[in-house]
Parts: C-alpha cells; structure tokens; sequence
C-alpha cells in the first residue's frame, strides 16, 4: 500500500491508503432517503405544546434510564433502585411525575430480558404516556450498535459491528451495512423501540481509542461517511429513528468521556477532513438526531467547554454551519466527561444554552429537572427556547408514527425477532469480515486430515447482551460441527504462569492445531507469552484478533503462523471464524484502519485494505 508520509502522525497513517480504497466502499451506492410516514402536522404539535404546563415542558426534553421488565410491576430489587436513584417506584411513576419524553433500556436495568418482555414493557410506558393530558406517546430509545455494544440479545439477531462491516465493504460496498440496519431496525420497532443510538460516526484515527475503537466503521473518513449514510437510510427505512454519536467526533483520543474529559486537538482543518465527513453524510441521509460528545476541541471552541455545552460547537458548527435542522441529543449526563467543568445542576442548562434538545440519562434527575425548570423561571432560559426544542423532539415522534401506532403486538415480535430469513442474514454480512492478515506456508485453512485435533483456548470476555458466548466454547463447537475433534481450554485476558504451562502441555499431548483467541494484546501482555511458547511447542498456531486487528502487530514476531481478524467476540463473528479455519468459508475481509507496526509506530506494518484469502 502507498505511504507518502509527511510525518509519523496518526493522521498522516491513516490518510496513506485512504485514496485507495474509498472508492471500494464508496462507489455506486447513492440511495434515496427512505420515505417517512407521513408527519403530523406542525400546527397540531404547536398545539400540544402550548397545552403542557412548564413542567411538562422541561420533562419532554429528558431521557431517562428506570429499572424494571414491566412499567407498574417490576421486581423488588428494580423498584428499590428506582427509589434510592430516581425517588419513583417505576416507570408509571417516572412518567407521571416528571413528564419524561423518552425512556432509554439497559440490560442492567433489566430491560431487555426477552422480545415479548420487551415489548409488553414497550406498551406499559406507552398506555402511562397516553393517560396523562396532553396525550404524547415516549420515544424508547438504546444502545443497540451491534458488535461490542449491544443491549438486546438473543433470541433476537445480532449484527456484526461497524468495523466488521467496514472490512466487509470492501468487496460488497455499503449494501451490508445498510441491510443490517434495515432488520436491526425492524427488529427494534416490533419490541416498540424507535430510537437507536446508531451508527458511531466517528473516524477511528487513534489505535489507542480506549471509546471507539471497532465501534468505528474505520479510519478513512469517506469510506466510514458512506457506512453511516447506509445505516441511517436502513434503520429509519424500517421506522427507527436513528442518532449519528459522537459529535463533533470521538475518534482520536486516548481518553474515555465516561472517566474524564478527552481533549481532541485537531486543527480546524483537520476536523473538517478527518471528522466532519461521516455527519456531514448523516446529514444529507436526512438523520433524525445526533449525539453530541462529551470531548473539548479547542480549535472549534476557545473556550475549551465540553462538545456538549459548547455553543460554537452545537449551534454555530452543527446547525449554522452544516445546516442540521434535527434533534440533538446529549450522550449520558452521568458521564464524567461533562460533569468534570460543571456540577449537575450547571449541566443540563448550558447544554440547552449550547443547542442540545435531549437530556439523556441525569445521574440525578431531579437535580437536573429542577435545574431546567428554575433557569426559566430566572431568565436564563425562555420557555420559546424549550418550545424549540420540543418541537423538533416531536416532529420525530410524528415522523416515527409514535402519533398513529404507539402501540406494538406479540404477533409482530414472533413474525420480525430472530426470524430465519434475519440470522441467515447475518451470518452472511459476519462471512464477509473476517480478515487473514498472516498465512505463512499455507496453513489455513485447517486440514480435517492433518489438523483434526484442535486445541482453542484464549480470552473469554462478558457478553455484551449476556446472551452469546463464550468465544473459545463457540470457535470449538463451531469447528466441531464442522468435522474437527476440539478440545477448549480457556485462559483468560491475563493467564498465570500455572495456565501458560498447563496450555503447553495440552499442545504437546493432544493437538495437531491451536487457535488462541486473543483481545488487545500489549507488549507486555502475558498474552503474547502464552502465542510464543505455544508456538515454540512446533505446533502450528493461529490467532484469532477478537476485538482491535492490531493484536497482529504485537505478536508479529511470536511464532504464530496465522493471524485473523473477527473484530468482535459475539456468536456471529466467532461462527464466522471458524468457518473461515475450516475452509467453508474464504477469508474476504479488507483492513478498515491501518495497523502500524509494534517496534516503530511510524511505519505501517498493514494498509487499509489489506486482507489474504486462499
């Protein structure tokens, strides 16, 4: 791959192969926005507003987390948490006391136990919404990005995430992602869920990002805009709203807005090329929100305020500049991120002030609601102002039907969740990321005659919806299915000493192949200890990346005489790797981002759009 490097920056890295291979992603894809249904019209809304007493007006700009499966009945545990951090028993509760204009589902707030229990819950918060005066329904929203962040799991699909997709692009352009979009979204909508905080519009420029990482679709900016504009147009194509997350991008950070402020010091220049991108295609997909960042960036706002409270930022960028019309909403307000310059009563204000619509998440909502409610009463803020915002926020309901069909059924679950045509779907888009990046003397794929004896052992990180897994259990079952002999033996993120050895020992008695999952390997990760004596042992290894592809280059010089790259440890993407071992499928993933190599970070060891196959 081209290098023309300027200076050994990340930005100059990633823009190397970048002319390349957007034209790989990119090319022939233009689509017309999907039809909405048809609005209710904004003099109705108008009337709606000028109904709601001011109260009612500051709780529809919030969304708020509650704990518990049914909105009147929820288990003792969830109504004591809900007492102890929102003082309400639940979520009739919540509604009738703060008026909240969305509810936002967490697994662990258990929400999201199963499809029916999903939607049964979907329909309580609804017929809540609807017994108060005016009637306006909720918009329920959740993190449902796939990959590495998901919120409902089985029996429901689950997608590879956006930088599995980034890879598969290479060869099959946006129509994957923009698919995937299509059935998640469905799949949302039939359990009355109608926001999805999806797709992460960020350019992942940083391999060290410890936010985005492979929630990124990639690091060139044209190939990662033409993703997003493909999964807004699919889920709203399937009547959730979606939130391109997180402006003005995310990417190039080695901090976590949920533990401290991140500081992005791009120039003005370099935000335009590199981040602006993908929201600037957001934007013309017609995206009904988009997430703010709890990021500073000095050079769009001198004042070095939170993304999320900067004026300059939201207002004079977001909306003036790029021409958004939409709702803005903020990434959770519990975050420290943007609670490091400000306290809680300070934040929701000047995030109103700086042209946020949604309040998402309060650590503490009556701090925040009454925070709100006292700045109109002082002047600091106008009641026209929140009439603003609460316009835009129901111009979505409307345009999402929240206004004609609130309501879900079981029968539209059992029809649209986890069906058979959605999971044939998905295990064709995981088909398309898995990436070879190292294949020395043909050793893949994994020969039934000469390799039937298979050991796989490696990591074995949570869930993210706590219904798939564990990744080396279903590398080996799925190899078994497929006329190996397996034999798991996890290891953990950090094996002992005891667990290296009893690794070795099991290569040298019982194998005449093992595969080793690894995640985020570092220099001094005993991960890399446990690749090199395994391969000392003279039996072939193959790794598998199970989550950064940069893993290849820490263990470049470890003896392993295959290395992939599955992005992601959900059943999908492991399923797909193992046909990829065992030859039912060919590898056809493209690395997304560049990945440089270990000893001099300067260099590329691998270009976007490099990938093996056989």
């Amino acid at each position: 791959m081209p290098e023309h490097l300027t200076s050994p920056s990340r930005r100059t890295l990633l823009a190397a192969s970048a002319a390349t291979v957007a034209a790989a992603v990119t090319g022939a894809t233009p689509a017309a926005v999907a039809a909405d249904r048809p609005a209710v019209s904004d003099d109705r809304l108008r009337r709606l507003i000028s109904a709601m007493s001011l109260e009612e007006k500051v709780g529809q700009l919030f969304v708020m987390r509650v704990y518990g499966h049914t909105a009147t009945d929820p288990d003792q545990a969830d109504i004591d948490a809900n007492m102890k951090e929102i003082g309400v028993r639940d979520a009739a509760g919540l509604i009738a006391k703060y008026h909240v204009g969305g509810i936002i589902y967490f697994a662990w707030a258990h929400n999201t136990r199963n499809p029916h229990q999903i939607a049964d819950l979907s329909n309580g918060i609804q017929r809540e919404g609807l017994k108060q005066n005016p009637r306006i329904p909720l918009l329920i929203s959740i993190d449902q990005e796939h990959g590495i962040v998901a919120r409902v799991g089985k029996p429901a699909t689950l997608m590879p995430g956006a930088m599995a997709l980034g890879a598969g692009a290479f060869r099959r352009g946006t129509r994957d992602a923009g698919e995937a979009a299509r059935i998640a979204g469905a799949e949302l909508a039939a359990m009355g869920i109608r926001q999805n905080y999806a797709p992460v519009a960020d350019v992942n420029v940083d391999p060290a990002n410890p936010v985005i990482g492979v929630r990124s679709f990639g690091s060139v900016p044209k190939s990662v805009a033409a993703l997003v504009a493909a999964q807004v147009r699919g889920y709203q194509g399937a009547g959730i709203a979606t939130a391109a997350k997180h402006f003005p991008g995310h990417g190039d950070t080695k901090d976590d807005s949920h533990n401290k402020l991140p500081y992005i010091d791009h120039t003005r220049e370099e935000w335009s090329a590199l981040d602006a991108p993908p929201f600037r295609a957001a934007i013309a997909a017609g995206i009904d929100s988009i997430m703010t960042a709890h990021i500073v960036v000095p050079a769009l706002d001198p004042a070095e305020d939170p993304a999320t409270l900067s004026r300059p930022i939201l207002t004079g960028i977001l909306r003036e500049e790029l021409g958004y019309r939409g709702v803005v909403v903020t990434d959770a307000l519990g975050m420290e991120g943007v609670r490091t310059k400000y306290g809680d009563d300070r934040v929701p204000v000047l995030a109103l002030k700086a042209g946020c619509d949604q309040l998402l998440n309060p650590p503490l909502l009556d701090v925040a609601w009454r925070a709100v409610l006292e700045a109109v009463r002082s002047g600091e803020l106008t009641e026209a102002r929140l009439d603003e915002s609460i316009l835009r926020i129901l111009r979505l309901k409307a345009r999402r039907g929240l206004f004609d069909h609130p309501y879900v059924t079981h029968r539209g679950v059992d029809r649209t969740v986890g069906i058979r045509s959605h999971l044939t779907a998905a295990d064709r888009f995981a088909d398309a990321t898995t990436t070879l990046l190292v294949n020395e003397g043909a050793l893949l794929p994994l020969s039934k005659r000469r390799h039937r004896r298979v050991l796989v052992l490696g990591v074995d990180p949570a869930s993210p919806s706590g219904t798939t897994g564990p990744p080396t259990g279903v590398l080996a079952a799925t190899l078994t299915q497929l006329g190996f002999t397996t034999t798991v033996l996890p290891t953990g993120s950090a094996p002992s000493r005891a667990k290296i050895d009893e690794a070795v020992a099991a290569a040298r008695t019982g194998a005449d192949a093992v595969v080793v999952a690894t995640r985020n390997v570092t220099a001094a990760s005993a991960q890399r200890t446990l690749v090199t004596e395994l391969a000392a042992t003279g039996v072939p290894v193959v790794t598998v990346a199970i989550q950064n592809p940069y893993d290849v280059a820490q263990l470049a010089a470890s003896g392993a005489r295959a290395q992939l790259a599955s992005y992601c440890w959900t059943d999908v993407e492991m399923q797909a790797a193992a046909r990829v071992l065992a030859g039912k499928v060919r590898p056809a993933g493209r690395l997304p981002v560049p990945v440089q190599r270990a000893d001099d970070p300067a260099r590329v060891l691998y270009g976007v759009g490099y990938g093996l196959s056989y």
